[in-house]
C-alpha cells in the first residue's frame, strides 16, 4: 500500500493492459527487482501462494492477497490506482490457451525466441501488441538490465537446437525428364497445373487457355508428377465447352488448328513427336501346340516400357488363328486392343494398339500377295496392312520367300512380284505423293516395315559356320554376315532397296531341334542361317530409330526362334482428308482376351493358396 491508501506493484512489461485495451505510458518505469534489495526478498515475493481449502476439501473462495512488494521510488508515487494495479497482468485460463508458450507442439521448441529485446529497446509480448485484432501505438521503451535471478524465473521449456544434416546433401539434376518416357507414363501439358493452389483475388482458381501448349513449353514431366496427382485429380485432359464448340473431332481442320490429328494433339500425347513401335516376326512350322507363355516374346523383362504399337507377324502359323490371336490379347492385357488382323493362308498379320490412341488411326486396309505358281497353295507370299496415324502413314508386310540354300534368284523374284501388286493404300490419301512410284508399294507409304522369313542362308557348309561361331565373340557376327546372302544382294541393290537393318548381335535362328537350343541334328544337317529378319524404310533421313533388335531364345517350339525389334518413329500432324477409324477395334477379341487373363490369374492364386495350406507328414 502506498501513503495514499493505494495499492503499487511495480508492472512486469511495457505494455500495461487491462481488459481487451492497451494503456501508453511513456513514463520510465523500473524493473520488478529495482525496489528489492537482496534474491531473497525476490524469491519470496514470486513464491506461489498456498492455495487455502475448506474443511470438505474445496477450494475457499476467500484467498490470501499476494504480499506487497517493496515500495516504488516517489516517482511513481502519484500513479494512480488503475495504472498500478495493471503493472502485474494476470493471464486467464483462456488466454493461456492461446499463449503459444503455454500450447506449442514439440515444433515450436525449435523456433528462435522473436522477443528477445533489442539494445536500449523494450521487449512488448503478442499479446501486449495486439489484442483483439489491434495494434497498440505504445512507444518503445527502456529495457530492463539483464539478472540471473530473472532467468531463473523464466519458462523452464527447452528449446532444441535445429538439426543439421552430417554431410552435403547430394545435387539435384536440373531435369528430370526420361527419354524413353512414352505415353503410358505421362502426364499432359495441359493438366501439370491441376497441383497449383494459387486462388485470384476473389478466392477463384486463376484461368489459363487449356489449348495453347505454349505455356508448359518448360515443363518437365515425369512419372513422380503422375504418382503425386494421381489421389486427387484426373489425368484426363480438361476441354473447355468452347473446344467442343469449335473443334471437329470427326474431320478436323484444314489448317490444323484444333484438329484431333493436328499439332496440338499430337504434342498433348506425343510431346517428342515419336512413337513406339513393336516388331516381332515367327515361323511357326505349323505346330498346333502354343508356347505356355508368351511374356518373353511381347514383354521381355529388360525393357523399361511397354511400346505404343504392338505388330505381329507369323509365318506357317497354327491351324486355329484366332486362338492365335486371343492368346496375343490375354498376354497383352486390358492396355490394348486388336486395331486390325489380316492373313493369307498360313501368314498372319495381327496389329494391337493401347487403347488410349485407337482414336488417332485412320481406317485400316490390307493386301495380300501369293508368290506360288498355282495361286491356291497359300504358303509362300505376303500380307501388307496399311493405315495412318495422325499425320503419318505406315506400311507393315510379313512375307514368308521361297526356301533353299542356293535359290536367291527365286527369291528376288518373290520380292520384286510382292512390291509391285500389293495394292495399297486403296483409299488413304497419300501424304507425299511426289515421292512414290506406281510400281513400288514401300514408297507410298511414309514408314514401312518388312518382316518375315526371307529363306536367305549363310554361304558356307555347316562346318565353317560352326567353326566361326565357336571362334566369335558374345555380340561380334561380323564374320558370320560376311556370308549372309541378304547383305550381300542389298548391298547389291538387287532386292530391298532403300531399306536398311538394324546391326544383328544374336545367333542365327535357323534351324534348331524343337524344344532345345541345338541346331539340326537330322540327316539333312541345315546350315545354321539368318532366316528372320525385320527391315525398315522412311522418306526422312532419322525417321526410325533402332532401339533393340534380337532373338528371343526362350521359344523353343518351332525350329525357328522369334525375332523382334523395337523402333522409335517420327510423327507429324495430320489434315482433314484422313478418314479416321472412330475407335474401331475387335470389341469379341477383347473381352475374351481379358476374360482369359483373369482366369488364369484366379487358377494361379488358388494354386499358391493349395501349397500354402498344404503339409507333408513324415513317419520315420
Amino acid at each position: 500500500m502506498t501513503e495514499d491508501g493505494e495499492d503499487s506493484s511495480p508492472s512486469q512489461s511495457c505494455g500495461i493492459e487491462k481488459g481487451d485495451s492497451t494503456v501508453n505510458d511513456s513514463r520510465p518505469l523500473k524493473p520488478p527487482s529495482a525496489g528489492l534489495k537482496t534474491h531473497k526478498d525476490l524469491n519470496e515475493a514470486l513464491k506461489p501462494h498456498q492455495v487455502v481449502k475448506d474443511p470438505e476439501g474445496n477450494i475457499s473462495p476467500y484467498q490470501p492477497r499476494p504480499p506487497s512488494l517493496p515500495r516504488l521510488s516517489k516517482a511513481n508515487k502519484n500513479g494512480s490506482v488503475d495504472e498500478t494495479v495493471r503493472g502485474r497482468r494476470l493471464r486467464s485460463s483462456q488466454e493461456s490457451l492461446s499463449d503459444p508458450a503455454e500450447t506449442g507442439s514439440s515444433t515450436d521448441s525449435l523456433k528462435e525466441d522473436q522477443t528477445a529485446p533489442a539494445p536500449g529497446g523494450c521487449v512488448l509480448s503478442s499479446a501486449a501488441t495486439f489484442r483483439n485484432g489491434h495494434g497498440s501505438n505504445m512507444a518503445p521503451l527502456p529495457a530492463a538490465k539483464s539478472d540471473p535471478t530473472e532467468q531463473r524465473v523464466r519458462s523452464s521449456k527447452v528449446r532444441l537446437s535445429p538439426v543439421q544434416p552430417t554431410g552435403p546433401l547430394p545435387a539435384l539434376e536440373k531435369s528430370f525428364a526420361s527419354v524413353t518416357l512414352r505415353a503410358s507414363n505421362r502426364i499432359d501439358r495441359d493438366c501439370v497445373d491441376y497441383g497449383m493452389s494459387a486462388r485470384g483475388a476473389h478466392g477463384e482458381r486463376l484461368h489459363r487457355n487449356l489449348s495453347d501448349s505454349r505455356l508448359l513449353e518448360n515443363m518437365v514431366l515425369d512419372s513422380a508428377s503422375v504418382n503425386s496427382m494421381k489421389s486427387t485429380f484426373s489425368v484426363l485432359n480438361p476441354i473447355r465447352p468452347q473446344d467442343v464448340r469449335n473443334r471437329s473431332f470427326l474431320e478436323g481442320s484444314v489448317l490444323g488448328n484444333g484438329a484431333l490429328l493436328g499439332a496440338e494433339e499430337l504434342d498433348r500425347y506425343f510431346p517428342d513427336r515419336r512413337v513406339g513401335i513393336f516388331i516381332a516376326t515367327w515361323n511357326m512350322q505349323g505346330e498346333k501346340g502354343l508356347p505356355a507363355n508368351l511374356d518373353d516374346l511381347l514383354l521381355p523383362t529388360d525393357s523399361e516400357f511397354a511400346q505404343d504399337f504392338y505388330i505381329i507377324g507369323i509365318q506357317e502359323g497354327c491351324p486355329d488363328r484366332r486362338e492365335w490371336e486371343i492368346r496375343l490379347q490375354e498376354t497383352l492385357g486390358p492396355y490394348y486392343v486388336m486395331l486390325y488382323a489380316a492373313s493369307h493362308g498360313v501368314l498372319y498379320l495381327t496389329v494391337f494398339v493401347r487403347r488410349d490412341l485407337i482414336w488417332f488411326c485412320s481406317e485400316v486396309e490390307h493386301a495380300t500377295v501369293t508368290t506360288r505358281i498355282i495361286s491356291q497353295i497359300k504358303t509362300k507370299g505376303a500380307v501388307g496392312i496399311g493405315f495412318t496415324f495422325f499425320g503419318t502413314s505406315f506400311l507393315f508386310i510379313t512375307s514368308h520367300f521361297t526356301s533353299g540354300d542356293t535359290k536367291v534368284y527365286e527369291r528376288i523374284l518373290d520380292y520384286n512380284k510382292i512390291i509391285e501388286a500389293l495394292a495399297l493404300p486403296k483409299g488413304l490419301p497419300d501424304t507425299n505423293p511426289y515421292r512414290s512410284i506406281a510400281s513400288d508399294v514401300t514408297t507410298r507409304f511414309d514408314e514401312v516395315f518388312w518382316f518375315g522369313d526371307f529363306n536367305f542362308r549363310l554361304s558356307k557348309d555347316r562346318l565353317g559356320v560352326e567353326s566361326i561361331m565357336n571362334q566369335t565373340a558374345a555380340g561380334d557376327m561380323g564374320p558370320l554376315l560376311q556370308h549372309d546372302q541378304l547383305s550381300k544382294e542389298m548391298k547389291d541393290g538387287s532386292i530391298f532397296k532403300g531399306f536398311q537393318e538394324a546391326p544383328i548381335h544374336f545367333l542365327p535362328t535357323y534351324k534348331f531341334d524343337i524344344g532345345c537350343d541345338i541346331y539340326d541334328t537330322t540327316s539333312k544337317q541345315r546350315t545354321p542361317s539368318y532366316t528372320d529378319r525385320i527391315l525398315f524404310r522412311n522418306r526422312q533421313v532419322d525417321d526410325i530409330k533402332v532401339v533393340k533388335y534380337t532373338s528371343c531364345s526362350s521359344i523353343k517350339t518351332s525350329d525357328h526362334r522369334p525375332v523382334i525389334g523395337v523402333f522409335q518413329v517420327k510423327l507429324r500432324p495430320g489434315r482433314d482428308n484422313i478418314p479416321l477409324g472412330a475407335g474401331q477395334f475387335d470389341r469379341s477379341l477383347y473381352l475374351e482376351g481379358i476374360k482369359r487373363r483373369i482366369t488364369r490369374e484366379l487358377k494361379r492364386r488358388e494354386a499358391m493358396k493349395n501349397q500354402s495350406s498344404s503339409t507333408i507328414c513324415s513317419i520315420s
